[in-house]
């Protein structure tokens, strides 16, 4: 027994001492930090678990400027959480040297956007062939000038809508949402070009239901998974973020489909003539369907994710933050 004690003691104060390397356990376990003077600052956290419970609280963006200014690391901190490395950077220029790099072009991919089926689309699969024809598509179909001028007239026209809707509500109520109103604008604007749908405000139906499955990959995609961090936890999922995913992506599958084959059935109609000034991204997929080899759960997971980024594009646009991953998490 005394043998045992004395191994756990001497695991324990390995494990402890790790943990007081600068930027925590993660960082003293990683080959690619060097071991001398130039190692990126930051606190070592809690032994294993790092700055774990940092991250659950609602207010990490304040506590992490907090401690980069604390150890004099405001243009990068390191730091642990679990078996995770992470950076941050509260400098405006180190956030863009770091953003026009391409050696973090590659994103690991965690379970939730995994499971999301953001591992197949243009914002986590990895830097090669198949990312950059995903990325000529978009260039070229979705955010080209030719693409948004089409769409301008029902930009107008939601616009109108909008107006319109608020004056109701004043007449009504004497107060607006104004927040509802811009959402059900954006989700207008981003179904019409990409899905080639729409909605009217109230309207129960289709809207509504992509509305709640966008709603549903926000909250899991926020979500602070352990998973991610303590791979030992993985196949339990304590949090319940993988059968969620699972669930929700089946429903996409379903909601994206049926809008997949509403095109295929009516371009067969009209003989595969499409207008190019109405025709929608999914029409573009279509076009391209053998060209570049997509198969439908390809078109699915791109068509979702584009959809999926365009509204929070719309909705987070007086945001300044911006988050991304390479083999450690990287906050900007």
């Amino acid at each position: 027994m005394s043998v045992e004690l004395f191994l756990c003691a001497i695991l324990f104060i390995a494990i402890f001492a790790f943990g007081l390397f600068p930027g925590g356990l993660a960082w003293a376990l990683s080959k690619a930090q060097p071991r001398s003077k130039t190692a990126i600052p930051g606190p070592s956290g809690l032994p294993v678990l790092g700055l774990v419970f940092v991250f659950t609280g609602s207010l990490t963006h304040r506590a992490l400027a907090k401690l980069s200014r604390s150890f004099k690391a405001v243009q990068l901190m390191a730091f642990s959480i679990g078996f995770t490395r992470f950076i941050i950077s509260s400098h405006p220029e180190t956030a863009k040297d770091i953003l026009n790099s391409s050696a973090f072009a590659d994103r690991p991919v965690k379970e939730s956007a995994y499971e999301l089926l953001f591992h197949r689309a243009m914002g986590f699969a990895p830097y090669g062939e198949y990312w950059r024809n995903l990325r000529r598509i978009a260039a070229t179909h979705l955010f080209s000038p030719r693409r948004i001028y089409y769409f301008g007239e029902f930009r107008r026209m939601i616009g109108i809508k909008m107006v319109e809707e608020i004056k109701g509500l004043m007449e009504k109520n004497d107060e607006v949402e104004i927040k509802k109103v811009l959402h059900f604008g954006s989700l207008n604007n981003v179904m019409m070009s990409v899905f080639g749908k729409r909605y009217d405000f109230g309207e129960n139906g289709d809207g509504f239901e992509l509305e709640g499955l966008v709603s549903e990959g926000y909250e899991l995609l926020g979500i602070f998974n352990w998973s991610d961090h303590f791979p030992v936890l993985g196949w339990l999922d304590l949090q319940g973020v993988r059968k969620r995913c699972r669930e929700l992506v089946a429903k996409v599958n379903v909601f994206v489909g049926k809008i997949i084959e509403e095109h295929r059935s009516k371009r067969a109609e009209n003989e595969g003539l499409v207008d190019e000034s109405s025709g929608d991204f999914v029409d573009v997929l279509l076009d391209l369907e053998k060209e570049n080899k997509l198969s439908d759960s390809d078109m699915i997971a791109v068509l979702w994710v584009i959809f999926y980024f365009t509204f929070l594009c719309q909705i987070l646009f007086s945001y300044r933050s911006i988050i991304f991953w390479d083999n450690f998490e990287i906050i900007c």
